[in-house]
């Protein structure tokens, strides 16, 4: 046991190093400047036979430049069979009857700054950019410089595909951009530095509890005595094997209530002394953790 005893000069080492990690952690923090992260919430409104359907969902994010304002229109999407608008001859096929549009672009070719350009110069109010094949929903803020103040958001490659699809189906979508929540990168960061930093000060705490030196208390001594005592009374019950002929191979009989089994010749059961029988490799385990009979709660301690 001296070899684990942790003395007071180590515990006091050990205080110091977790003091200086604590304070490292959060001199490495960045500072409150860091770019925050807006999200959008889409409101898609379309209509299917006579159902009109409407969705709401915080599925976007802002771009890096693009003014936090509100936006609404029906959606329209770039002619031909390519998507990604980087023709600067691109035109969007959108709803005549429509006063304002969104165009609907897919991410890649050129960089986001075209594409939003190419788009405003068509007209659009905003510009919905839907991620890579691939990604699923992630989407991530855009850099697009030079954008002025067209809205711009990013969704994921599945909902954008989702709308793509009803689109050109001849399905009339109108959504409606609203500013969601803000998201510090900072904080997060914050967060994660402090868990790391709780969670190396509850490593410490149970590793010098572990290896404090205790003694045992009076109730896992009790505990380890009333186990010793019943491993006696289960070695003294007797036991005895089943063979051709006897009554307990009766198929009126019961089976073993433990594993549902029936009785077989040559098995071994052991007989408690309320006279319940049961397999000897079941009813062991059963008394070692219950002390009782599992038909009639017979305690084999005080019988």
């Amino acid at each position: 046991m001296s070899l684990l005893r942790v003395t007071p000069s180590a515990r006091s080492s050990a205080a110091s190093r977790l003091l200086r990690l604590g304070i490292f952690l959060l001199l490495s923090l960045p500072d409150s400047k860091g770019k925050a992260i807006w999200t959008a919430h889409l409101n898609i409104t379309f209509q299917v036979g006579n159902r009109i359907i409407s969705e709401l969902g915080e599925s976007g994010v802002f771009g890096n430049h693009s003014p936090l304002e509100r936006v609404a229109g029906a959606v329209g999407f770039p002619e031909g069979w390519n998507q990604n608008a980087c023709n600067p001859l691109t035109n969007f096929s959108r709803p005549e009857q429509a006063e304002s549009w969104l165009a609907l672009i897919e991410r890649g070719g050129c960089t986001f700054t075209h594409k939003i350009n190419v788009a405003a110069e068509k007209g659009a109010n905003g510009v919905i950019i839907y991620n890579y094949p691939g990604t699923g929903n992630k989407v991530f803020p855009m850099s697009h410089q030079g954008t002025d103040n067209i809205v711009a958001v990013m969704i994921g490659n599945l909902k954008g595909m989702e709308l793509l699809h009803l689109i050109q189906k001849g399905v009339y979508v109108t959504i409606i951009i609203e500013v969601g929540r803000m998201h510090m990168p900072w904080l997060s960061h914050y967060v994660m530095s402090l868990f790391t930093f709780l969670a190396a000060t509850f490593v410490y705490l149970f590793l010098y509890c572990a290896w404090r030196p205790r003694a045992p208390s009076s109730s896992s001594r009790r505990r380890r005595q009333i186990k010793a005592e019943v491993k006696r009374a289960i070695g003294q019950l007797p036991v005895r094997v089943i063979r051709e002929g006897d009554k307990e191979l009766d198929p009126d009989k019961d089976n073993c209530v433990i594993c549902f089994d029936v009785y077989k010749p040559q098995d071994t059961v052991r007989i408690l002394n309320c006279k319940h029988f049961f397999h000897k490799a079941c009813i062991d385990p059963w008394l070692l953790a219950h002390k009782t009979c599992p038909m009639c709660k017979c305690d084999i301690l005080k019988t």
